[in-house]
């Protein structure tokens, strides 16, 4: 556990940015004294080997156990070792490519073995007397144990031993137990399929042992080829027994045994041969009550080679020579005498290495072999620290790269602070509706993702990208300045990774929140012409919808007292009630004249002239003062740990959206500077324009007439003398 800060006697430094205090990590005693400082005041404390704008490679090497994050323990642990081979550990800060050899500790036992395992890479790669070692040399390792018999994985080669027994040991057991490939790239064996090749071998000996007594070989040497011409024939000899009891049951039982004449029929006009399948198919031999099994003449063409084989190789060792048919009884004799070798076969053990045949499994099983080759094992093992720090030379080139860079994104979040280097989780910059969003987050699953990261109050447009040739990505695009108007499910834009690459993005799904106080100041007003909008196009479509009607409704009404001649009265007029309608929308127009009349009145009565302006605020705060003061409000709530915590992270600090730092993750279009813009759009809308000046000069005019009928009194009059 991380000590607390009270039994820490280091000196921290802390700066505030965006409202969070944050660790400054910038001096080799910073690096070196991490693992005390109290891991409440780290930022994170975990994020996933995915995702990330940082080598995969280096992460992977971070992940001490394998369970695809990055812990803090981790974290400490890739310090030390940093710590115990480089001279300066300040080295890491400046994250460059290369590890000079001077740098390397000489007073460890870690420094002196990276140094002389540096060296090796070196000399294999034929650059013998280099004073630095690059990523690029340490890329491909496998030039390093080219030549070694012996490095330290615990395989060996043929090549391992000398010319004889002990290397034909190694190449019997690779073809009977499988290979690896030895770090020399060569095909090898190691400790586990030693032991189960020689398993094996005993399994395979004591099989074959337990099958050499004649009461299992009843024929010697000849027993397998018996056992084989029996296996050939079995199934169709049983079935003709089978066809044979069943003829003696009844006299009708043969013909309804064979094939049918339907069948007979269409092999007739057939090519046949003994290999075709209608041939095979038929009866071993002619069906017939208590006909005894011919062996030559009278068999099926498809099974003369097979019963000339039995009768060879198993029922005259058997039976006796001068056999030409057999009887059911003969036959059951036949396989009770071979059915200890068939159930001996089936209980057949160490079939993996049976292909080297019985004499060379006893002869390796009495030799030394297997000794032989666990002693080499055991030499090559003996090179592990050795050969082991060849790929700690790459941790430590990594490291030296990478491990800085990883510390300014977990320990403390400085590059996600620092509009000069983006934060490893950026993955790039998605551009749309005229805006470009820098805070763009790998994920896996949208769905999610949405619902952790719900309490960051943040606008969020989840987006597909697709790329030429298949490749996709899902990402999280968090908006930070503008509006959301013309934002919405569906919609395309561009997505810039962080190599430069453009990818095709499709809008998938939006978590709404405030974006801005300037969205929120005119949200009333939009919403409220939104809403006459609907209303106006609703009253419209149902006018005209009720024009249509009626107008099918003549149509249908003149065309029938056509069609039956008569003559069509229009409909009489209803002055009544057009009366009524323009009475109800005179009294409407006057009620609004009059609100809108005592409105301007009222205003215009206002003294001083400055509770005119009071008034004036007073009214735009009652109408957006509600959405502004809700927007300030979750707007001050921005914060990016459960976006990041929706990714796999453990976001240990409140990392602050604030308004400021919402304005450079997300650029609005602007004009350059120092350019020049003309006003003169050839397709401006001249009409709609002087409409909108006519209505403003009639409203000033409606309150000017107001403001003087007002203050009529107040006007002086010249003096006119009667």
């Amino acid at each position: 556990m991380a000590a607390s800060p009270s039994s820490s006697p280091y000196p921290w430094r802390f700066h505030r940015v965006g409202g969070l205090d944050q660790v400054m990590l910038d001096r080799a005693e910073d690096l070196r004294n991490l693992e005390r400082l109290d891991q409440k005041l780290w930022v994170a404390l975990s994020c996933p080997v995915k995702g990330l704008e940082i080598d995969a490679a280096t992460l992977a090497l971070l992940d001490a156990d394998k369970d695809g994050r990055v812990r803090a323990p981790e974290v400490i642990a890739a310090i030390k070792f940093t710590d115990a081979r480089l001279k300066d550990l300040g080295d890491v800060v400046a994250g460059k490519e290369t590890l000079p050899l001077s740098d390397i500790r000489e007073d460890t036992p870690e420094g002196k073995a990276l140094a002389a395992a540096a060296r090796q890479i070196l000399a294999a790669a034929g650059k013998d007397g280099a004073s630095e070692i690059t990523l690029d040399d340490v890329a491909d390792l496998s030039h390093v144990f080219e030549k070694t018999l012996f490095n330290g994985d615990g395989v060996v080669v043929p090549n391992s031993a000398p010319e004889g027994a002990t290397r034909q040991v190694i190449v019997d057991a690779m073809a009977c137990a499988g290979e690896v490939t030895d770090r020399s790239g060569q095909p090898g064996i190691d400790r586990a399929r030693l032991d189960a090749f020689h398993a094996g071998l005993g399994e395979f000996d004591a099989w074959w042992k337990a099958g050499r007594g004649k009461d299992i070989q009843v024929l010697g040497d000849a027993t397998p080829a018996a056992a084989d011409a029996l296996r050939a024939v079995r199934a169709k000899v049983d079935d003709y027994f089978t066809r044979v009891g069943l003829a003696a049951i009844d006299d009708r039982m043969p013909p309804l045994l064979a094939r049918p004449e339907v069948e007979i029929a269409a092999m007739a006009g057939k090519d046949l041969s003994p290999t075709s399948a209608e041939v095979s198919s038929l009866p071993f031999a002619r069906i017939a009550a208590g006909r005894p099994l011919p062996l030559s003449e009278g068999v099926n063409p498809a099974w003369a080679g097979a019963a000339a084989a039995l009768q060879r190789d198993a029922v005259t060792p058997l039976l006796g020579a001068g056999r030409n048919s057999l009887t059911a009884a003969e036959w059951e004799s036949l396989k009770a005498s071979l059915a200890p070798y068939e159930k001996w076969l089936a209980e057949r053990k160490g079939g993996a290495v049976e292909k080297l045949g019985a004499p060379r499994v006893a002869e390796i099983l009495a030799g030394t072999g297997k000794a032989d080759v666990e002693a080499l094992i055991v030499r090559d093992e003996a090179g592990k620290p050795e050969a082991d720090e060849v790929f700690e030379v790459v941790r430590m080139v990594r490291y030296r790269r990478d491990l800085f860079r990883l510390l300014r994104n977990f320990v403390n979040f400085a590059d996600f602070y620092d509009p000069r280097r983006p934060a490893v989780f950026q993955a790039g910059s998605l551009f749309i509706d005229g805006r470009a969003c820098h805070l763009c987050i790998r994920v896996d699953d949208p769905a999610t993702h949405a619902v952790v990261a719900v309490p960051s109050r943040m606008f969020i447009a989840y987006c597909e990208c697709r790329r030429p040739g298949g490749e996709t990505m899902k990402i999280a695009a968090c908006v930070t300045q503008g509006d959301s108007d013309f934002l919405s499910v569906g919609r395309n834009a561009i997505f810039y990774d962080r190599k430069g690459r453009d990818w095709d993005a499709t809008v998938t799904k939006i978590v709404e929140n405030p974006i801005s106080l300037r969205q929120a100041f005119w949200s009333p007003y939009k919403r409220a012409i939104r809403a006459l909008s609907e209303q106006a196009a609703k009253f419209a479509a149902a006018k005209d919808k009720e024009a249509e009607t009626r107008l099918v409704q003549t149509a249908e009404k003149t065309t029938g007292a056509a069609m039956a001649g008569k003559q069509v009265k229009p409909e009489p007029v209803d002055v009544g009630k057009m009366v009524g309608i323009v009475a109800a929308l005179g009294v409407g127009v006057g009620a609004v004249g009059t609100i809108f009349g005592a409105a301007v009145s009222g205003f215009v009565g206002l003294q001083p002239w400055w509770a005119k302006l009071l008034a004036l605020g007073g009214m735009v705060l009652v109408i957006s003062g509600p959405a502004v003061l809700i927007a300030w409000l979750k707007l001050r709530q921005r914060t990016l740990g459960p976006v990041l915590d929706g990714n796999g992270w453990a976001v240990n600090g409140r990392v602050v959206v604030n308004m400021p730092l919402g304005t450079v993750l997300t650029d609005r279009a602007v004009l350059p500077v120092g350019s020049s813009r003309s006003l003169q759009d050839p397709y401006a809308d001249a009409a709609a324009r002087r409409r909108r000046i006519l209505a403003w000069v009639v409203f000033v005019l409606v309150v000017v007439a107001l403001a003087v009928a007002k203050y009529e009194h107040l006007i002086p009059r010249p003096y006119i003398k009667k």
